[in-house]
């Protein structure tokens, strides 16, 4: 499978709707079988890996963040 397809698909749904997905794998393997009509399920479990991969990347990076801007504990 190419990746930029699987990518192209991951954004197109994330963007169409974010709401839909979290952090856990087989909850966003079945929103995908709800949402689209993806045959292969290779391709539907490579969707779903890389929504949840992107998911939890901007999880863990807001975490981040929110441990950078809180002030020293006293």
């Amino acid at each position: 499978m190419a990746l930029n397809r699987v990518r192209r698909m991951s954004n197109e749904l994330l963007e169409r709707y974010p709401k839909q997905f979290g952090i856990d794998f087989d909850q966003n393997k079945a929103t995908l079988k709800d949402l689209a009509n993806i045959r292969s399920k290779l391709l539907r479990n490579m969707i779903a890996g890389f929504i949840t991969a992107h998911i939890r990347r901007i999880t863990i990076e807001r975490e981040e963040v929110d441990l950078d801007t809180e002030g020293p504990e006293i």
